[in-house]
């Protein structure tokens, strides 16, 4: 049996992180991947001609972010589009009342002036809630103290369970009342014109990375770690193991011996939401060019709340909308021509006949993927920020988990990934690896295969 320094399970950026930093400080190393591509949740379509990242689409917050300063490094080009954490205005917005109705700048700033208050509060009631309440919890209570008339407090829950929905790919009542602490985002956000799968792919470039390699248990034992594999076993001194969460919780990897309390625990209590996407390519644009987010409000969004308008990297008018939660695991049922008449159908509550038949459409079913199992973690109730951290291990100090569930500061986003890869690699060596460096010598190391 070949023996490795180091096994990494997982090609997506967490993994090819971790691979491109051991072997670059001298390790043999092998990446096992389940599927026939790198990339993991960060997967981009380009069969119509343009890039549609069905996974990952954003860098949420470019300041301070070294995510950001690596995407520089390799001039991967990028497209400003700030969204801000399912914000509720401060960005070119068509808001639509319950009736399906435009409304004028007035109602829109009042609007935005009621979810702005009520936050404040919500804010206090997370900061006082007790183990066990939920964001559902914490939202009513604050909605209770805030005197609106009925109708408008209506209109804001229903805009706390789409911004859970979107924001965490859960059901707001199963949430923790803290589920939401880290969602602030500091500076612009960015998309990629070339498709996100970018990055991961000349990241992993020169790795020796075998596809197709379904993993079905690591075992611990005197002479090193064992992974199994549908293709025969492979041995090495150090795991790291990178598949999503969902992955995780569903047990079609068996640890042998199992894992400690301290991983398993965060393992079973940490969820793992579900996040569809919906792009619509219309024949011709009917909303107005400065509308970059469309939301419709009260029963006019019940489902279909909120599109917004990616028509720049195609050319074309083309809209995304999500389906998240359970909305988002009963899509997943449904065939693509019912979804797609149901979304159109509550555009065209907003816009009347102006609303063409899409000519094409991408749609996403993460939840059914056996790769993933869904789309990102989330704080389910009766887990906590530590759980994140703790979940990276390592286990015996030689198994140890990456990927964007084990990084407690920024969860569920390719930044987190990133770093938690970085992680891995600097407690596999023993010493910290400088992320300038890091991207530096990706660089040198493609201009040098283009020069030969």
């Amino acid at each position: 049996m070949t023996r490795f320094d180091t096994i990494v399970i997982g090609a997506g950026i967490s993994g090819a992180t971790a691979a491109r930093m051991l072997a670059d400080a001298g390790q043999r190393v092998v990446v096992l991947e389940a599927r026939d591509r790198v990339g993991g949740r960060m997967h981009t379509d380009r069969s119509a001609g343009f890039p549609v990242d069905l996974g990952a689409s954003w860098i949420h917050g470019i300041d301070g972010s070294p995510l950001w300063d690596l995407v520089q490094a390799l001039s991967i080009p990028t497209l400003e589009y700030t969204v801000g954490s399912f914000q509720v205005g401060g960005r070119p917005m068509a808001h639509f009342d319950g009736d399906g109705r435009p409304m004028d700048d007035a109602a829109a700033a009042r609007w935005a002036d009621d979810v702005d208050a009520v936050d404040r509060l919500l804010l206090e009631e997370v900061a006082v809630s007790s183990p066990g309440d939920t964001y559902l919890d914490a939202t009513e209570r604050a909605l209770d103290r805030s005197g609106l008339e009925p109708e408008r407090i209506d209109e804001i829950r229903e805009f706390f369970r789409h911004r859970v929905e979107e924001q965490c790919g859960a059901w707001i009542g199963d949430l923790d009342a803290h589920g939401l602490d880290e969602d602030a985002i500091d500076g612009d956000e960015v998309i990629f014109p070339r498709g996100y799968d970018e990055l991961p792919r000349r990241m992993a470039a020169g790795l020796d990375i075998r596809l197709g390699h379904v993993v079905s248990r690591v075992m611990r034992s005197a002479e090193g770690l064992v992974v199994t594999t549908d293709h025969g076993d492979l041995l090495a001194g150090q795991v790291v193991v990178t598949v999503p969460l969902g992955v995780l919780k569903a047990e079609t990897i068996v640890f042998d011996p199992p894992l400690p309390e301290e991983v398993a625990g965060p393992i079973a209590r940490l969820g793992m939401g579900v996040f569809n996407k919906v792009f619509l390519q219309f024949p011709e644009r009917f909303w107005r060019e400065e509308d970059y987010v469309l939301r419709a409000l009260g029963e006019a969004g019940e489902h279909w709340h909120s599109w917004y308008d990616v028509s720049a990297v195609s050319g074309r008018p083309t809209l995304l909308t999500f389906a998240a939660g359970p909305l988002g695991r009963r899509m997943q049922t449904l065939p693509d021509a019912e979804i797609v008449e149901s979304a159109v159908a509550a555009l065209r509550r907003l816009y009347g006949d102006a609303v063409g038949d899409p000519v094409a459409h991408w749609i996403t079913r993460w939840g059914d993927d056996p790769h993933s199992v869904g789309s990102y973690s989330h704080l389910a109730v009766g887990s906590s920020h530590h759980d994140h951290d703790a979940l990276a291990g390592p286990v015996d100090g030689v198994l140890h988990f990456a990927g964007e569930a084990t990084w407690g500061e920024e969860p569920a986003t390719v930044g987190a990934a990133y770093y938690s890869g970085h992680r891995a690699a600097e407690r596999i060596l023993g010493r910290p690896v400088d992320l300038g460096a890091f991207a530096a010598g990706l660089l040198a190391r493609e201009t040098g295969a283009q020069e030969s």
